[in-house]
């Protein structure tokens, strides 16, 4: 048992989401890594004089961050840029992606190095397309696995409109997918498969209809690709796919669009396919750093909220350009801003906290109540005197938060915790 001591701030499972401000407040972590009671230290150390305490009184205790879309090999090539996305993948991303190869050190290094980013920005969960090949991807799991951390990883399938070297066939890419699946899916309740076409023009229909297939053999397996992203991606659509209706039909027509599909962007999408959507409960991952990077669009997060899409947060490196989850928020704010329509920030921490996990099926994660998973992170705002100043000034917890969203970073995380076990601690 564990008795956590610090400043709560965090999304309440209510309806509406209710954001909780708590000063002084301890947690209770039993054995299993589990919230079991909350309220003052005194009180929980009378009732538990052998539990083990950690005191961060000044600090705030933040839920970890779900990143639900974000791609290994590429934070080797953040910043590189292109006009737009097609070019861009091209020029950059396949060439970068080839590297990714094999059980080397380098490797090893890498798949390290990727989470201890994760770690340092306060990401507890991250939705990660690894590369095309099996061992690198095995690799990652292995590291996940190693360090504690929780991730929905998917090796990348495609078999057409790419290099030659990170092609690979329909069988052997469902070999591959199989034995991932037999040896990590729901590994330690904290690793899954996803399956991951990487988007429509890179998967041949067979490839596409083979892993909805597969999906429906395994249903609680989780499916991941790109959507409605660039204006040109969506012609090339329409020239591969004639006759569908629309793009997101042609992801309905092979059994890829389920409760556990998580669609990165869609910011192209017309009334017909978010009211399918939303029929679905198909979660769109809104990447704002990337989508600027690459000029995409602006993603329409009250008009998609509205016809009761779940919308989640990713930081999508590379084309996004910060491995931080307040980075993200900060740029979906401005985002939305310039449509017109803006969001509030509690609508930006749930996004990245609770209806994250909520959308994802993971009912106990993304708040401090009791119950939930003992994942969260600390920070110290001391760090940044700029927001420490700013917060002084807060007039409520929805002022803290916002200058949070606008002035937090890596060097605020002080710790990080997953299931009640701490992974990194400064």
């Amino acid at each position: 048992m564990q008795l956590v001591t610090g400043t709560l701030l965090h999304c309440l499972a209510k309806s509406p989401v209710e954001l909780e401000y708590s000063p002084h407040t301890t947690l209770l972590i039993d054995d299993h890594g589990r919230i079991q009671a909350k309220g003052k230290l005194a009180d929980l150390q009378k009732q538990y004089p052998k539990a083990q305490g950690f005191d961060y009184t000044d600090r705030l205790l933040i839920p970890g961050f779900l990143d639900t879309h974000i791609h290994f090999p590429q934070m080797d090539m953040i910043g590189a840029m292109e006009p737009s996305l097609l070019p861009w993948l091209e020029k950059h991303t396949f060439p970068t992606e080839v590297a990714y190869r094999g059980r080397s050190d380098l490797m090893l290094k890498a798949a390290h190095q990727f989470v201890d980013e994760l770690l340092s920005n306060g990401t507890t969960l991250a939705c990660v397309y690894s590369s095309s090949n099996h061992d690198v991807t095995d690799l990652l799991f292995e590291v996940f696995a190693q360090r504690g951390l929780r991730g929905i990883i998917g090796k990348t399938s495609m078999d057409r409109h790419a290099p030659q070297a990170l092609l690979v066939p329909m069988a052997d890419d469902l070999a591959q997918q199989s034995a991932l699946l037999q040896r990590w899916h729901g590994f330690d309740q904290r690793l899954s498969l996803a399956l991951t076409p990487r988007f429509a023009p890179s998967c041949t229909p067979e490839l596409m209809r083979a892993l909805g297939e597969l999906h429906a053999q395994h249903p609680d397996t989780y499916i991941q690709t790109h959507y409605a992203e660039n204006t040109g991606e969506l012609l090339w659509i329409k020239e591969l796919f004639p006759k569908a209706h629309d793009y997101l039909d042609v992801y309905e027509a092979f059994g890829l669009i389920t409760g556990r599909t998580l669609l990165a962007h869609g910011i192209h999408v017309e009334a017909d396919a978010r009211q399918r959507l939303a029929q679905h409960q198909a979660i769109i991952s809104h990447c704002p750093t990337s989508n600027l990077f690459l000029g995409s669009g602006l993603f329409a997060w009250k008009t998609m909220e509205e016809a009761g899409v779940p919308i989640a947060l990713g930081t999508d490196v590379g084309a996004g350009t910060s491995f931080s989850l307040w980075q993200t928020m900060n740029e979906a704010y401005k985002v939305a801003a310039l449509r017109g329509a803006a969001v509030q920030p509690i609508d930006l921490l749930a996004a990245a906290t609770l209806k994250a996990a909520q959308a994802l099926g993971l009912s106990d994660l993304g708040s401090l109540s009791v119950g939930y998973q003992a994942d969260f992170q600390v920070l110290n705002v001391r760090t940044r005197p700029l927001l420490e100043r700013r917060i002084k000034m807060a007039n409520s917890a929805e002022e803290i938060l916002a200058a949070l969203i606008h002035l937090a970073d890596d060097r605020c995380v002080e710790s990080v915790w997953v299931n009640g076990k701490r992974l990194r601690s400064t």
